[in-house]
């Protein structure tokens, strides 16, 4: 093992949590049980780290390995990342065609590599036929940067794939274009959401809200009481007589349903609107461009807190359907313009 792969190994592991050590290491099942017995886990975290490269070493560890344990790493800490949605589409008339997963990691990897000389592509299979994808990119003269990888995730015959937010955008085509490929579609558009919670956009993109979402250090959700507001018994707060409330229970739950929602951290909307005045004249009147304005909502889970609102009496309801479109829209991101 040359010095740049045992560094690479190096400081991998010693990114992962004491906590999780045991576990990731069992997951990436690259060294054995009684290999992992010889180590003294009690020991200062940089002794435990080089006992583990020698290991490494001693079993002939290659790049795709260290790949690997990176990848596992990345998926119990997700939620570290931004990731961005991508959709598929099939051309009209496009049959649908039988989806090998070898097939497709293949031919992913062939056209990144002809493409760019300088390129590593690392799979890893998971849950519910999807495959986690992690890319390091070089360039033409720059070997892979190892430590800033790409990850895609994408589901098998399916037409999403998501991907975590990467600074090199000159890279998105291609990316694009190895997604559009491998997968037998016919083209790519990025999709207006975006999120931490990996999960929740899947649930959002392929419509499963009635089911439990990753919270990462939330084990409840937030509810009407959570928002430090007794919507049954603070009568400063709350004003509306019994028929009332029942109402706003009701339109709360036609619009957000019963179960958890989604987790977003965020809703931005971007107004662009000309200006308009009965009276003639004025600075703004003969502006030509349109007035610009963008809002933005923020909270550690979003959806829930507007599911709040109402019950809180803090909002009237029915909300706004800007705010309780975002999951069937499949978006946070909206712009507003003139009709």
């Amino acid at each position: 093992m040359d010095e740049t792969l045992a560094e690479f190994f190096r400081r991998t592991i010693l990114k992962i949590p004491m906590t999780e050590m045991m576990t990731i290491l069992k997951t990436w099942n690259f060294l054995s049980e009684n290999q992992l017995q010889t180590v003294n886990f009690r020991q200062r975290k940089e002794s435990i780290v080089q006992d583990l490269v020698l290991l490494c070493e001693e079993n002939h560890a290659s790049l795709n390995d260290a790949a690997h344990l990176d990848i596992i790493y990345t998926q119990f800490h997700r939620h570290q990342k931004i990731w961005d949605v991508f959709q598929m589409s099939k051309a009209p008339g496009d049959d649908i065609d039988l989806f090998d997963m070898e097939q497709f990691k293949s031919s992913f990897k062939k056209i990144l590599q002809r493409a760019l000389k300088n390129v590593t592509v690392s799979f890893r299979d998971a849950e519910e036929n999807s495959v986690w994808i992690r890319i390091a990119w070089g360039t033409q003269y720059k070997k892979p940067n190892q430590y800033k990888p790409a990850y895609v995730v994408y589901y098998s015959q399916t037409p999403y794939a998501f991907t975590s937010s990467s600074r090199l955008k000159s890279n998105l085509p291609l990316l694009g274009q190895a997604l559009t490929v491998a997968s037998k579609h016919h083209q790519i558009v990025k999709m207006d959401l975006r999120s931490r919670y990996l999960d929740s956009l899947k649930a959002i993109v392929f419509k499963q809200y009635n089911q439990s979402f990753e919270t990462h250090n939330c084990t409840t959700s937030l509810q009407e009481g959570s928002l430090g507001l007794d919507i049954n018994m603070d009568s400063r707060i709350i004003h509306e007589n019994k028929v009332e409330k029942e109402r706003v229970q009701r339109v709360t739950q036609e619009i957000f349903g019963d179960y958890p929602q989604p987790r977003l951290e965020f809703a931005q909307y971007k107004l662009e609107t000309k200006f308009k005045s009965d009276l003639n004249g004025g600075i703004l009147a003969e502006r030509e461009e349109p007035l610009r304005c963008l809002v933005k909502f923020s909270s550690p889970h979003l959806l829930e807190a507007l599911k709040s609102l109402a019950p809180a009496g803090i909002a009237d309801a029915p909300l706004s359907p800007l705010l309780t479109c975002i999951p069937n829209k499949g978006k946070n991101y909206f712009k507003i313009r003139d009709k």
